[in-house]
């Protein structure tokens, strides 16, 4: 009795442990291919603040968004 509730539970631990790491991977994957952002969008912001953003600022931005994902 006992080892047959040992094995559901070591089942359940498994199989969270390897679901965890598939949704993992495929939002890794999908963020990769789709960016929430993209530069116009950082531009739009910056210009919504006031700023104008130059080029070299864009690309920080951008490479620090990808530095995350």
């Amino acid at each position: 009795m006992g080892h047959d509730i040992l094995m559901v539970v070591v089942g359940l631990v498994i199989g969270l442990v390897i679901g965890f790491f598939l949704a993992r991977y495929f939002m890794k994957k999908y963020m990769k291919k789709n960016p929430p952002i993209n530069e116009n969008m950082i531009k739009a912001l910056m210009s919504g603040m006031g700023r104008t953003p130059t080029q070299k600022q864009v690309n920080q931005m951008m490479k620090n968004m990808n530095k995350y994902m």
